[in-house]
């Protein structure tokens, strides 16, 4: 047995020599080796996922805790996400169809005269709005890359269409979903106080980025074009036309309605597990989805007077929605019919929440690729930084607007 293990050793410490000899030769990297930033990064991970969740089972019981964890993402995959699926597919018929037939090339040409004064943009700008209100945020980046569309505006202007465009993302699918729940006035007002965070969010930005880039005020192309030449291309019969709009406006909504379901049941979820408390009834924790440990409520109510002034809300649950909508408002939406069953709900909180939920639009989550996908990820800090002043606005523009609507 000593034999055969001085044999092994040998066998190991060859081994070992012979990789050294090989990483010195050909400048490997020991596989064998962690290195220290990396186990610092899982250390930390794990001493916060194991904090957070310890905590909640130690308040809720680890089975009870589970339980509400799963039983809430159920709940809201049937009851919430499916609805918003719905909501982005019949809406996504009905954008491509006002592409089709000529309503967006109507709405660009109505909007054109106020893009200068209102966001130092050329009028082409509109037809970005118009698209990411239809759509969801990405498509001012489709835009931002068509040359024809690009030449009119100078770098920094085509820069903030990255704040421009975000802050009108998903609007008709929130529009949508709010009105469905039987507050339209709140919506409308809400959609006045997104455009006024849209304007501090894009001219806060254009500012920022001269500030830092002076150079940047040069414009994209030195060629001139016709803007009318920015058009949606038609063909074969009208009856074609018409279910070809609908069938690929509905598969488009289905792509959007995908990609908010992670965002609604983790995001969401946890949200709603740090907002809820125990079970009203029986004052315990039962396993039923929507309970939890009300954190984010505990924190909210020690400063509840800045957002009852800020944004008229009755209840400290509800910061919970603009808390959401940072990362994504498809999951925002997903609170409101849980915070509409606790009757905590009003107008007032539905214009807020349509403003800062349009405005912010997950802008967290898009800036950065967005940015990057437009050559400024040096901008990101600035532009993250822009809509957060840009969403605050909205929110207390639309409360204001409200107030002041309910006097007269």
């Amino acid at each position: 047995m000593r034999i055969r293990y001085k044999h092994t050793f040998e066998y190991a410490k060859g081994i070992e020599r012979a990789f050294m000899g090989l990483e010195e030769k050909f400048k490997l990297k020991n596989p064998l080796k962690f290195t220290s930033k990396r186990s610092i990064e899982a250390v930390i991970f794990l001493i916060i996922f194991l904090g957070f969740f310890g905590f909640l089972a130690h308040r809720m019981t680890l089975p009870m805790m589970l339980n509400t964890f799963m039983q809430t993402a159920y709940h809201l995959l049937m009851e919430t996400v499916f609805y918003i699926m719905a909501i982005c597919v019949l809406m996504g018929a009905i954008s491509k169809l006002m592409a089709e037939f000529g309503v967006v090339r109507l709405l660009e040409n109505i909007l054109r005269p106020f893009m200068k004064p209102l966001y130092n943009l050329p009028g082409v700008a509109a037809l970005g709005a118009i698209m990411t209100f239809l759509s969801d945020n990405p498509a001012i980046i489709t835009l931002s890359k068509d040359k024809n569309f690009s030449r009119y505006f100078n770098k920094y202007q085509l820069i903030s269409l990255t704040n421009f465009g975000t802050a009108f993302g998903m609007g008709l699918v929130v529009l949508a979903f709010m009105t469905g729940l039987g507050y339209g006035k709140g919506a409308l007002v809400g959609i006045v106080g997104a455009i006024i965070g849209s304007i501090v969010s894009t001219r806060l930005m254009q500012r920022f980025t001269l500030k830092a880039y002076p150079e940047l005020a040069a414009p994209v192309s030195e060629e001139e074009g016709d803007e009318q030449q920015i058009s949606f291309k038609s063909e074969g019969s009208v009856f074609m036309r018409f279910l070809n709009s609908i069938l690929d406006g509905g598969k488009d909504g289905v792509g959007i309605g995908l990609a908010i379901i992670p965002g609604v049941l983790v995001i969401s979820t946890l949200v709603m597990m740090m907002t809820f408390g125990p079970d009203t009834t029986l004052g315990t924790y039962t396993g039923a989805p929507y309970e939890g440990v009300p954190i984010i409520t505990w924190g909210a109510a020690k400063i509840d007077f800045v957002f009852k002034w800020l944004f008229g809300f009755t209840s400290p649950e509800l910061i919970s929605f603009p808390i959401t909508a940072l990362g994504a408002v498809g999951a925002a939406l997903g609170l409101v019919p849980r915070f509409i069953t606790q009757g905590i709900i009003d107008s007032n909180a539905i214009a807020v929440f349509t403003a800062m939920g349009m405005c912010w639009s997950g802008y967290l989550s898009t800036h950065t690729a967005m940015l990057d996908s437009m050559g400024y990820r040096k901008l990101i800090s600035k532009a993250i930084g822009a809509h957060t002043i840009g969403g605050l606005c909205a929110g207390i523009s639309a409360h204001w607007i409200f107030v002041l609507i309910s006097l007269i």
